[in-house]
């Protein structure tokens, strides 16, 4: 099953060799940096955008790889109906990150825990 971590200034999607296989793809790195939001939901399926090239996809049980349309790319690994972490992203090679995990609230808490806090967030200056 992949997990979602954050290596250095990156988060990272790291998959197992058969997710990758599924995927047509390597391991995802964007930039801590491009983060906007991260949430979790109960249910992955409702987030996925677009049409899935290249990868695997069988509704309801698989959605592993690119998926395009006119909002750009996201990038998901999605098995089953477990909880998943939603990334959204801006001014990185994927528009979204949607990843199946049993521990989707850790793993959103750990991301969000490298985060620069919003200016909004910041009390006035005295």
């Amino acid at each position: 099953m992949a997990t979602v971590i954050v290596e250095g200034s990156n988060v990272v999607v790291k998959m197992s060799d058969v997710e990758k296989f599924e995927a047509v793809h390597t391991d995802v790195h964007v930039p801590l940096s491009a983060v906007r939001a991260v949430r979790v939901v109960d249910d992955a399926w409702p987030e996925l955008r677009g049409i899935r090239a290249p990868g695997t996809g069988i509704p309801g049980v698989i959605a592993v790889g690119t998926r395009r349309g006119s909002f750009g790319k996201d990038f998901a690994v999605v098995h089953g109906k477990d909880a998943a972490v939603v990334i959204d992203l801006d001014g990185a090679a994927y528009s979204r990150l949607v990843v199946t995990t049993p521990d989707a609230e850790n793993v959103a808490a750990a991301i969000r825990g490298h985060l620069m806090p919003s200016f909004d967030a910041l009390p006035p200056p005295s």
